[in-house]
């Protein structure tokens, strides 16, 4: 049976936002075969999905957005993440960056502070039968229940290293985390080299993410 017109017009969209991806530098095959297969306007609200395989950051409500393409890839990239490797996001948002790992056979544990966000995510992913495990925290403290992880990715941007993420992390994992001001942010991807808070830095190109709120982040705005 022939798509509609209208899914074909979001495959070849998806097509086209694959070959950005690889012209700006992404060259896992892992990470890009992933994102040709996830259907990211599905995350996206509904006025808005024209603009779904645009390289560009979009609002999905609570004042969030789900993050650009190229974030995306370049983030999963950075964490070198093999298939069955635990994998922990801290901000689930849209729950696209959470897709893209599962597509990678990569298990998944995922944290969202604000409940209402976390419901939506779990919908679409759910709708689509991804694998992950998720709950409604502060993730800047990680999920102990589940450590040590092979990676951790943050999608928000941090005013430091979160102390209890690194501790989290397996000797030679990666956490991938945005760190500077509220502004704007240097990717930042540290290697744990030993036990308890041994590890070192990468520094990378500068990125903008909404703040990362929680006990080793920003405090929450009032009013």
């Amino acid at each position: 049976m022939a798509k509609s017109g209208l899914l074909d017009k979001y495959r070849e969209a998806r097509e086209e936002m694959v070959q950005l991806l690889l012209d700006r530098g992404i060259s896992d095959e892992r990470v890009l075969n992933a994102m040709a297969q996830v259907e990211r306007h599905l995350f996206i609200p509904i006025p808005l999905r024209n603009h779904a395989y645009d390289d560009a950051a979009l609002p999905i409500g609570e004042g969030q957005t789900i993050s650009q393409p190229f974030t995306v890839a370049f983030m999963t990239e950075s964490l070198h993440a093999r298939e069955l490797d635990k994998v922990l996001e801290i901000g689930t948002g849209s729950g696209y960056q959470t897709a893209v790992l599962a597509a990678m056979g990569i298990r998944v544990f995922t944290i969202e502070r604000i409940p209402s966000l976390l419901d939506s995510a779990r919908r679409v992913l759910d709708s689509m039968n991804v694998r992950y495990i998720s709950k409604s925290s502060d993730g800047t403290i990680g999920w102990k229940e589940f450590a040590p992880f092979d990676g951790i990715v943050v999608t928000a941007g941090s005013p430091g290293i979160p102390k209890s993420l690194v501790e989290q992390l397996k000797v030679g994992g990666r956490l991938v985390v945005p760190v500077g001001t509220q502004d704007f942010q240097q990717m930042k991807i540290i290697t744990k080299t030993g036990e308890g808070n041994n590890y070192s830095i990468e520094e990378k190109s500068d990125f903008k993410f909404v703040p990362l709120i929680g006990r080793d982040g920003w405090p929450e705005r009032n009013g």
